[in-house]
């Protein structure tokens, strides 16, 4: 609070990006003072700290590192160069991004929520089993297709996130 109040980290970044992440994908307040003390007083755009906090907290470990070790200016080309380049991308391979970002998002929701207790009825427990051992049975076939797939992007020139 002492960067937000003291200017060094924009209020609207705050309330608007940031706060959307403690909402929806379990991440702690202390995740959130500790982004905000990484990247503030860097003179950032409003737009630069939605993408480093995408990146930072929805991108792969060592985009998180890179952050945390300063590389601030690394990060944020990465991510503008992948916001650049998703316009150069066919209908085809928009669609798969688009598929993809939704499978992470729900994929972290869920890991969070299956841990809440206010889950109570027979009801819900019955349907939630029949659709936990539906995902259950695709996941090695998922798991192996998107590791090969995580493989063959990552060998490509355009790998953006890796160091």
């Amino acid at each position: 609070m002492n960067k937000i109040f003291s200017g060094k980290f924009p209020v609207y970044s705050y309330m608007y990006t940031l706060r959307q992440f403690i909402r929806m994908n379990c991440i702690t307040k202390g995740d959130i003072d500790e982004f905000v003390n990484l990247v503030s007083g860097k003179h950032l755009s409003i737009r630069d700290i939605e993408l480093l906090a995408y990146g930072y907290f929805k991108g792969p470990d060592e985009f998180r590192e890179q952050i945390k070790s300063g590389n601030i200016a690394w990060g944020l080309s990465r991510l503008k160069d992948r916001t650049a380049n998703t316009t150069a991308c066919t209908e085809f391979e928009r669609q798969m991004l688009n598929d993809l970002e939704i499978t992470q998002k729900y994929m972290q929701r869920v890991t969070c929520k299956i841990k809440d207790s206010r889950f109570k009825t027979n009801s819900f427990y019955s349907q939630a089993n029949l659709l936990a051992g539906g995902i259950l049975r695709q996941m090695d076939i998922f798991t192996k297709a998107v590791r090969g797939f995580y493989g063959r992007s990552g060998q490509t020139q355009s790998h953006l996130l890796s160091s």
